[in-house]
């Protein structure tokens, strides 16, 4: 059984995100299920130095993935979490070889397609310009860079923000903690995609996603902001 994990954040916020990602694997010849109980990885708490609850809320979710053979997560900061912080997590704990095998399973989204899949999706009739962001948690934790570039070139004319890869203020807990920074961040990414002449950004984190559209609607900022497997999933 192929698990698309959905995330607390995409099941609440951007189930476009959710919807356009099951479309992408359906393409890629395989069907994926989404797993009754999973909620949360735990990252939230995680992050916040709140071990024990962290333990707890991705308990739940690590016993309802127990049975797949791969988990897809569309999401780059989920996806980290589960994959490099579970086995750390459990450490110890009775769930520890389970998180394990777990995380060994567990995939983003766009790495599954292109790594494990080797899949491309097929190239449109007409192209739209799009610019990527990264993840901080993609890029620099599971150093995935390339994936979400293949596919959005595949169906995209791709065009670089200047500093791709700079945060977008999100950050989670980061953006609550400290508003100004925050806003300052997604209005420093905003001015990348104007420069770039960007009509379209994309990423492959709802939450980033939620932080730079949140930003642009409130500048009238002219530019649309979705995850990528929305991108490839209008091309299709």
């Amino acid at each position: 059984m192929l698990a698309l994990f959905p995330t607390c954040l995409g099941e609440a916020l951007n189930r476009a995100a959710v919807r356009d990602s099951e479309r992408l694997l359906t393409a890629a010849g395989v069907a994926a299920e989404r797993p009754s109980g999973a909620t949360c990885c735990g990252q939230p708490a995680w992050n916040s130095g709140f071990v024990r609850d962290a333990r707890r809320v991705a308990r739940r979710t690590l016993r309802a993935l127990s049975e797949a053979e791969a988990v897809v997560v569309p999401a780059g900061s989920c996806a980290a979490m589960m994959r490099l912080h579970w086995p750390h997590l459990f450490h110890g704990e009775r769930d520890q070889a389970l998180a394990e095998r777990v995380a060994a399973r567990t995939f983003e989204l766009s790495q599954y397609l292109v790594d494990e899949l080797a899949w491309r999706p097929p190239a449109p009739a007409a192209r739209a310009e799009v610019s990527y962001h990264d993840s901080c948690h993609m890029l620099r934790e599971l150093r995935l860079r390339d994936q979400p570039r293949a596919l959005l070139a595949a169906v995209a004319d791709l065009r670089e923000l200047p500093r791709a890869d700079r945060c977008c203020g999100f950050g989670g807990t980061f953006s609550v903690r400290y508003p100004d920074v925050s806003t300052a961040m997604a209005d420093d990414k905003l001015a990348s995609a104007a420069v770039a002449g960007a009509v379209t950004v994309a990423s492959a984190d709802p939450g980033c996603v939620m932080q730079i559209e949140g930003r642009a609607s409130r500048t009238g900022a002219g530019v649309r902001v979705v995850h990528l497997a929305t991108v490839v999933a209008e091309a299709l």
